[in-house]
């Protein structure tokens, strides 16, 4: 089989899907692999390293889309390309399901196999293939440095015969992957770490790391069966709001990590939780995607409200692209590898299979993945 890997056409957008390690060791697994040149540019791979492992360089990408049975990506294609791609198939990438019919729509018409990077289920065998954990996680460490660039205060604290310097109170609402991350990163750099989530059973994993747990009563909460936060209700997010209010006040930065999988992310600092910060403070909103967690907060803009700056930079692990390439790409060879069948060279998709079921979104030129059939019809 094919695989074909474009440049990526996403503004901004400077990840690669395939390193050059992976490429040698898919070759050697006994797939071909054509590559726009300078796809690799971006993220620190020049074309030189990929002709060494073998791979095929191609002028333009309707060269690599034309041919490619496997269209490895990092974003999804272009809805206006779909017709360019062979019948049957595989395309691999983040897809955005949810928000993304018309694109899903094409892709079945044209009878692709599609394979939504964000519905790998959240299992411990496909936990090498979960590309959301492993982009959030150097998303959580970026958000951490962009905080100590734009704070005018050090984060550790500092004992020297000008003074004491006190440590940076850091503030991170939600803890997931990337929250995580982003606790076990300011605790290195020497802050003082606090955490909230509405899932009370991660302040163990928040504490074992150095941060201290905020808790606030929400009543019910929890998480998904995939390990997300449950939607708050109106009434849950103005608790969680105020208990927050507090602690907002007295930090240095504030981090921003809650998103919805799917849905349009909660707005959970206001504006008056902005104003109640000194100036000089930092809030970083990873949100902002996806509609952002803090009101004011705009994409790829840091903006100023009375001397307190929001950071609403996107494509967070796009600032560390060699990094983020190379797990991206080792979740994409896990995948292939997993479902690689050596005797007749071909990918082995079976439907019935837990971790198939759940990230195949297109097959046979319908829409086969029962969550997104049911979000599509309103059920």
């Amino acid at each position: 089989m094919k695989i074909g890997v474009a440049k990526e056409y996403w503004p901004g957008e400077v990840r690669t899907a395939l390193v050059p390690a992976n490429a040698k060791k898919l070759i050697g697994l006994g797939f071909s692999i054509v590559m726009e040149k300078k796809a690799g540019s971006a993220a620190g791979f020049s074309d030189a390293d990929y002709s060494e492992v073998g791979v095929e360089l191609a002028d333009a990408r309707a060269d690599v889309v034309g041919q490619a049975e496997v269209l490895l990506a990092v974003r999804q294609p272009a809805q206006d390309e779909i017709s360019s791609l062979r019948k049957g198939a595989v395309c691999i990438s983040f897809l955005d399901p949810f928000n993304e019919k018309g694109l899903i729509e094409a892709m079945a018409a044209q009878q692709v196999t599609a394979i939504s990077m964000e519905m790998i289920p959240r299992s411990t065998r496909a936990q090498k293939m979960d590309a959301l954990s492993s982009q959030a996680n150097l998303a959580g460490y970026v958000t951490v440095v962009q905080a100590a660039f734009h704070c005018p205060k050090i984060m550790p604290m500092m004992m020297t015969p000008a003074g004491t310097i006190a440590p940076a109170r850091v503030f991170v609402i939600g803890a997931g992957v990337a929250g995580l991350q982003a606790i076990a990163t300011a605790k290195r750099l020497g802050a003082r770490v606090e955490a909230f989530d509405t899932r009370p059973v991660v302040a163990e994993q928040v504490q074992s790391l150095g941060g201290k747990f905020v808790e606030i009563d929400l009543g019910d909460t929890g998480q998904t069966e995939q390990g997300y936060a449950k939607e708050l209700t109106p009434a849950q997010l103005e608790l969680q709001r105020q208990g927050q209010k507090q602690v907002i006040s007295q930090s240095d930065v504030v981090i921003t990590t809650a998103q919805l999988f799917g849905r349009r992310a909660p707005q959970i600092v206001s504006q008056d939780m902005v104003e109640s910060m000194r100036p000089g403070s930092v809030i970083v909103d990873m949100a902002v995607e996806s509609g952002g967690n803090v009101e004011g907060s705009k994409l790829n803009e840091v903006v100023d409200v009375n001397g307190v700056k929001i950071v609403g930079q996107g494509n967070l692990p796009g600032e560390v692209a060699r990094n983020a390439s190379e797990m991206y790409s080792n979740n994409l060879f896990n995948l292939l590898q997993e479902f690689w069948n050596d005797e007749d060279k071909t990918l082995a998709l079976d439907p019935e299979d837990d971790i198939v079921s759940q990230c195949v979104i297109t097959r046979d030129g319908a829409i086969v993945n029962d969550t997104i059939k049911n979000v599509y019809s309103g059920a």
